[in-house]
């Protein structure tokens, strides 16, 4: 009875137990394109902040909850970066970060996921799904992923010159915090 019991304890324990991981900004990528005037304008984002659990074996137990800070936009163009961060924009007074959270993991190919998620930008959220690849780096991981969105979805204007649709890239690079219970 002993033996079932310490079986038992040691099943349900292992299911609770998941090992939580943190976005590094040095070593991360958030990038995106955009057309502007029928040219491609690239900028990025850091100030990584949240927490990703994740366990290669059980996409069912995954999550992510990961911020990157508005204000860090930058496009290698100070002008319109600040043109950026205003009202019309990423008001990035009133919505300084950027949020994307998990509603579903799935298992896709070899390293590969699928993402489902909701992205809030400006109060707004909408769902948004991608595959992704994972690489193991150090003691941690490197998430990969592309999608497309389109900004006057969250609010975020501009004239007739900007293409609506936008893709972004990560290459998220992800450490091991701590075991800790889900």
């Amino acid at each position: 009875m002993k033996r079932i019991a310490f079986i038992l304890l040691v099943f349900f324990t292992s299911k609770i137990v998941s090992v939580q991981y943190k976005p590094i900004d040095e070593g991360s990528e958030l990038k995106f394109t955009i057309r502007n005037f029928g040219f491609d304008v690239a900028g990025s984002f850091t100030g990584l902040q949240g927490n990703i659990y994740f366990d290669p074996r059980s996409p069912n137990n995954m999550s992510f909850d990961v911020t990157i800070d508005a204000g860090t936009v930058n496009t290698g163009n100070t002008l319109r970066d600040e043109h950026l961060k205003n009202e019309g924009y990423f008001d990035v007074k009133n919505y300084p970060r950027i949020r994307i959270v998990s509603d579903k993991i799935k298992a896709g190919n070899k390293m590969g996921y699928i993402l489902t998620s909701k992205l809030t930008i400006k109060g707004v959220s909408k769902e948004v799904s991608f595959p992704f690849t994972v690489v193991p780096s150090g003691d941690g991981y490197i998430f990969k992923g592309t999608f497309k969105i389109n900004r006057k979805d969250f609010g975020i204007g501009g004239s007739s010159t900007i293409s609506d649709e936008l893709e972004v890239s990560l290459s998220v690079l992800v450490q091991k915090n701590s075991l800790e219970n889900k």
